[in-house]
């Protein structure tokens, strides 16, 4: 696992592909995030962010956010914010 632990997530919706994630830490547009759970390991770029189907650039602790996802994610994984070296080292 790399990076700072930055949520978890609540819910996917698998028609959308779009994950619901309790932040324990901030996430902005534009940051490198990575998935982490029993069948989920994956990263992305953050290319959008809804609170309450409202369109942000950034959130924080305690918020919940509406994050489209690449792939399938579950109840329960760890989401990791990336700092740009450990993005840059898996590309």
């Amino acid at each position: 696992m790399d990076g700072k632990k930055t949520g978890e997530v609540t819910h996917f919706y698998n028609g959308l592909c779009v994950a619901v994630i309790e932040l324990s830490d901030t996430i902005q547009v534009g940051d490198d995030v990575h998935f982490l759970g029993r069948s989920t390991d994956f990263r992305q770029k953050v290319k959008s962010i809804q609170i309450e189907h409202e369109q942000v650039e950034s959130a924080g602790k305690g918020e919940e956010i509406a994050l489209k996802v690449d792939m399938r994610v579950r109840k329960g994984d760890k989401v990791f914010k990336l700092t740009e070296a450990q993005a840059e080292t898996n590309r």
